[in-house]
């Protein structure tokens, strides 16, 4: 007597296998495509954050350039320190611009009498970003119902 054993293929357990593995694949792949997608959004939102920055930079720089021709017409006019500070007394010493809706760029200055026709005229006193205390946020859950 002969025992022949037969080997048979079973086509269950690897069927389920693939399909598990499947899916496993196309969840990983949904999740690194939603986790690519919120990192452009945000990369998108820091970029117009940075760009409103600087555009407002340059106002900046463009209004202390302005402020520097007013004080050296006003040093260059004046024969004595008192009419100089009272030349540059219509000068404001502090100025506001605005970056977003949320936050402005306030700078101060301080108006200075030069010793030399090449020294400085004006010292920053304050550069800085002011935001807003009144921000709601949106804490409400987004269920589905």
């Amino acid at each position: 007597m002969h025992n022949k054993t037969q080997f048979s293929i079973n086509i269950g357990l690897p069927s389920i296998l693939l399909i598990f593995v499947i899916l496993c694949l196309v969840s990983f792949g949904v999740l690194s495509l939603v986790s690519a997608n919120s990192d452009l959004q945000l990369s998108k939102k820091i970029l117009a954050r940075t760009t409103n920055y600087y555009e407002t930079c340059n106002e900046v720089e463009e209004m202390l350039a302005d402020v520097q021709q007013q004080l050296s017409d006003a040093y260059l006019n004046c024969d004595s320190e008192e009419i100089y500070w009272d030349k540059i007394q219509t000068i404001p010493c502090s100025y506001s611009y605005k970056i977003s809706e949320l936050q402005e760029l306030h700078i101060s200055l301080r108006f200075i009498y030069p010793s030399d026709q090449n020294d400085v005229l004006y010292e920053i006193k304050a550069w800085q970003i002011i935001t807003e205390d009144n921000i709601e946020y949106d804490e409400s859950l987004h269920v589905i119902p």
